[in-house]
C-alpha cells in the first residue's frame, strides 16, 4: 500500500480505480517552415473553431455547474482575442519559422509560467486556463482530441491539474473524486469538488501514471490517497463510509426542523457563499438564509472591474433563488490575502493591516457606488441586506452611508426602483470595533462578527502563518469576552448579532454563543445540518 499526502479541499470519502488523465496525444513536435503565411492562416482557422467550441461549452457549463463557473469560458474567449497572446503566437511563427501548433505550445508555456510564478494564489491558478486554451488549439490543429479521455467507469481522476474544459466535459456521474499534483483551493478543480460534494486532494506532487487503473481510497478528511490499500485499510474505509452515510442520512431528517434548543431558545442558522453557484448547496442543506455573500469573488473571477449590470444580475439571481429568505451581501473585501491584479494595489509590508476592504471602497468612491447601485436595484427581487466590512470608526460608517444615500438619490432620479428599508449592517472584525460597538450600534440594523480576523488582530498572530499554529487560539478568553461585549452592546440598542467566521461552526462553542445571546450563526452550507443537530440537543 502506497500512502500519498496532499491538501484536502472537500471532506468526503471515496474508493475506486485511479484514472490518470491522458494527455499523451497532446505532444507537439517542431517543424521548420519556409513559408509562414499558411501556418498563420491555419492558426487563425483554429482560433475561430476554438471560439465556436467555447460558446458551446459555456452553454453546457451553465446547466451543469452554474453561471459563476461557466464564466471561465467567456474569459477564455477574451484570451483568444487578446493581442498579446495571439500576437505572440503569430510572431513565433513568423520569426522562428515554425509550425502553428509548436508556436501555440511554445508561447502558451511562457504565458503559463508567468502566471504560475506570480505571488498571488489566484493568478497562479490562471496558468491552467492558458494550458486549457493551448490544448484546445493544438487539438484542432493536429486533429487529435485524445487530451480528453473518457471515463469507462466511476473513477478517481488524477492529473497534474485539471482545466475548466476538462472538468466540464467529464461525465459527472462517473467522478468519485479528484487528485491533482498541484493546484490551489481557488482552482476550478477545488470549486467543482465543493460544488459536487466529492472528495478532492490537491498538491500531492507527481504520481507515477503506472498506477492507472489501480484501486485507491481517497480520504478528503485527512488529504490522503491510499493506492492499492491493504485489507485492513479497505475494511476501515467501508466502516467509516457506512458511518458517514448513516450520519448524512440522519442529518437529512433535520431538514425543515426549527433551529432551537430543547428549552425553546431559537437561533437563526444561515450559510456563507462565494458566488451564485453555491445556492444549490444552501437550499439542499436547508439554511434559513445567506448570512455572508462574499461579493469579492465576483471581482476575483473577472479579469476586469465587473459592471453595475453584471453585478446586478448576480445579486438578483441569488435573491430570487432564495425565495424571500435573507441574503446578506458583504461589500467588496479585497486586499491582504485577496489581491486582484487589475486593481493595481500597492505592495505592502503588512497587507493585513493595510489598504483593504472598506478603506478601498471609501477611497475609490466610484467603485463603491457601482456595487451599491447594483445591490439596491437587486433589492426589489428578494430580501437583500448590505454589510460593510472592516469598520473601525463612526466616521467610516457615516461616510459609507453617505455614499449609499447618493446611490439611492441617483436611482430615484432615474426612476429605478429599490427597497428603501434595506437592512444595513457592519462586520465586527477588530478589537477597535468590538470595544466601541456601543457607539456603532445606533447607525446600523445588525452586527456580524468575523471571528477569523477578530482572532488574528486580537492575538497579534497572522492566521495564515503555518509556523504560528501552535499559538493561534480561537478559544482565547479575550476573543470570547469581545464577542460577549458586542452582543451586549447591540442588544442594548435593539440590534441583532450574528457570527459568520469559522467559530460559528465550532460546536465546542455553540452552547456558549447561545448563552451569550448570539442571534445568528452563518457557516459553510455543509455545516448547517450538523450544527442544527447540535443546537437541538442543547438543553
Amino acid at each position: 500500500m502506497l500512502e500519498i499526502n496532499g491538501k484536502s479541499v472537500y471532506n468526503a470519502l471515496a474508493m475506486g480505480r485511479l484514472h490518470f488523465l491522458n494527455r499523451d496525444g497532446c505532444t507537439v513536435k517542431r517543424f521548420r517552415v519556409e513559408i509562414t503565411r499558411p501556418e498563420i492562416l491555419r492558426f487563425e482557422s483554429a482560433r475561430a473553431q476554438a471560439k465556436k467550441d467555447l460558446h458551446i461549452l459555456y452553454e453546457k457549463a451553465l446547466t451543469e455547474v452554474g453561471e459563476a463557473n461557466a464564466q471561465i469560458f467567456q474569459i477564455h474567449l477574451m484570451m483568444l482575442d487578446d493581442e498579446d497572446y495571439f500576437g505572440a503566437i503569430t510572431s513565433a511563427i513568423t520569426n522562428q519559422k515554425v509550425n502553428a501548433e509548436y508556436a501555440v505550445s511554445y508561447t502558451s508555456d511562457i504565458f503559463a509560467r508567468t502566471f504560475s510564478e506570480m505571488d498571488d494564489e489566484y493568478m497562479q491558478a490562471r496558468a491552467s486556463d492558458v494550458k486549457d486554451i493551448a490544448n484546445r488549439l493544438i487539438a484542432i490543429l493536429t486533429g487529435n482530441d485524445s487530451c480528453n479521455s473518457e471515463l469507462s467507469e466511476p473513477s478517481i481522476i488524477v492529473a497534474d491539474d485539471l482545466t475548466p474544459s476538462e472538468t466540464v466535459q467529464m461525465d459527472k456521474e462517473k467522478i468519485l473524486g479528484f487528485v491533482t499534483f498541484g493546484g490551489s483551493p481557488t482552482s476550478h478543480t477545488a470549486i467543482l469538488a465543493r460544488t459536487m460534494n466529492i472528495p478532492a486532494v490537491i498538491g500531492t506532487g507527481s504520481i507515477d501514471c503506472s498506477f492507472h487503473g489501480e484501486t485507491a481510497i481517497l480520504d478528503g478528511f485527512s488529504g490522503t490517497l491510499y493506492i492499492n490499500p491493504d485489507e485492513q485499510k479497505i475494511a476501515d474505509y467501508k466502516k467509516r463510509k457506512e458511518l458517514e452515510d448513516t450520519r448524512l442520512e440522519l442529518l437529512s431528517r433535520l431538514r425543515g426542523q426549527p433551529d432551537e434548543t430543547r428549552s425553546g431558545k431559537k437561533i437563526k442558522l444561515y450559510a456563507n457563499i462565494g458566488n451564485p453557484s453555491d445556492i444549490g448547496l444552501v437550499i439542499r442543506n436547508d439554511a434559513g438564509g445567506i448570512g455572508l455573500f462574499r461579493s469579492e469573488f465576483l471581482y476575483l473571477e473577472s479579469n476586469t472591474f465587473p459592471s453595475e449590470e453584471e453585478q446586478f444580475l448576480k445579486y438578483k439571481e441569488v435573491a430570487e433563488n432564495m425565495l424571500g429568505k435573507p441574503v446578506i451581501v458583504r461589500t467588496l473585501d479585497i486586499g491582504a490575502d485577496k489581491k486582484i491584479d487589475y486593481f493595481n494595489l500597492p505592495e505592502e509590508e503588512n497587507p493585513a493591516l493595510g489598504y483593504r476592504a472598506i478603506r478601498i471602497c471609501l477611497t475609490d468612491k466610484a467603485l463603491f457606488k457601482t456595487q451599491l447601485r447594483a445591490l439596491l436595484r437587486a433589492s426589489v427581487f428578494g430580501n437583500i441586506s448590505i454589510m460593510f466590512p472592516m469598520i473601525i470608526s463612526e466616521k467610516e460608517i457615516t461616510n459609507a452611508l453617505e455614499i449609499l444615500e447618493e446611490a439611492k438619490s441617483e436611482l430615484r432620479s432615474d426612476g429605478i426602483p429599490f427597497k428603501e428599508d434595506m437592512e444595513i449592517g457592519i462586520m465586527i472584525e477588530t478589537p477597535a470595533a468590538a470595544i466601541i460597538s456601543d457607539t456603532l450600534a445606533p447607525y446600523v440594523n445588525f452586527f456580524s462578527i468575523g471571528t477569523n480576523d477578530l482572532t488574528q488582530y486580537t492575538l497579534a498572530i497572522d492566521r495564515q502563518n503555518p509556523h504560528l499554529e501552535q499559538f493561534f487560539d480561537p478559544h482565547h478568553p479575550a476573543i470570547l469576552r469581545l464577542i460577549e461585549t458586542v452582543v451586549q452592546n447591540a442588544h442594548r440598542y435593539g440590534k441583532w448579532v450574528g457570527i459568520c467566521g469559522e467559530l460559528g461552526a465550532d460546536q465546542a462553542l455553540t452552547e456558549t454563543f447561545i448563552n451569550m445571546g448570539v442571534d445568528e450563526l452563518s457557516v459553510s452550507p455543509s455545516f448547517v445540518l450538523p450544527l442544527r443537530e447540535k443546537i437541538r440537543n442543547i438543553s
